[in-house]
């Protein structure tokens, strides 16, 4: 089988999961197919480089990641695209019910879509990276060239929006 056919097989099978990475990180479903056909393409401009020991999967969401970052760093004009830490720290609130509970007990995944598509590019972005990618939190400082704290912190901020816009639809949540 020749690489090419071997990486029409990957496309088909692969398509989908890409495109579904890039939607949650893009937040646009027109930005995720552009985001997704190139990263399609440039795995296979580089597909001579890919180990086939390794999973497909983590090499194809690593090459979607890192341009998914690119578009938002390109798109957003502020200086600093996920602003300083200091300031990140200061923004928390204390003495609440875990975010993480409130996030496993929703039952509405509508509700929770649409609260993450509600998130600021700077809290979604890690936000997926953790749990829908499943990254560390060193691999999403790194990707993003951020610290590790950072991360921590717009993880937690993220959790508490979150937690507000889906208390704000009412969705019931378990103790």
């Amino acid at each position: 089988m020749t690489a090419r056919v071997a990486f029409e097989i990957l496309y088909k099978e692969y398509y989908v999961r890409v495109f579904g990475l890039c939607r949650k990180l893009l937040n646009s479903a027109p930005l995720a197919e552009d985001a997704t056909q190139e990263t399609f393409m440039r795995a296979y401009r580089s597909f001579d480089k890919y180990n086939s020991e390794q999973p497909f999967w983590q090499w194809i969401a690593s090459v979607a990641n890192h341009h998914c970052i690119d578009v938002l760093r390109q798109g957003n004009k502020r200086p600093q695209f996920f602003g300083d830490e200091e300031a990140e720290l200061g923004l928390l609130e204390s003495g609440e019910r875990e975010a993480a509970t409130i996030l496993i007990d929703a039952e509405n995944a509508d509700a929770l879509v649409a609260a993450i598509a509600k998130l600021p590019d700077k809290y979604r972005v890690p936000l997926v990276l953790a749990y829908f990618h499943e990254l560390s939190y060193d691999e999403i400082a790194a990707d993003l060239d951020i610290s590790r704290n950072h991360v921590g912190v717009l993880l937690l901020r993220a959790k508490q929006q979150l937690r507000g816009f889906l208390t704000d639809l009412d969705v019931e949540f378990q103790p």
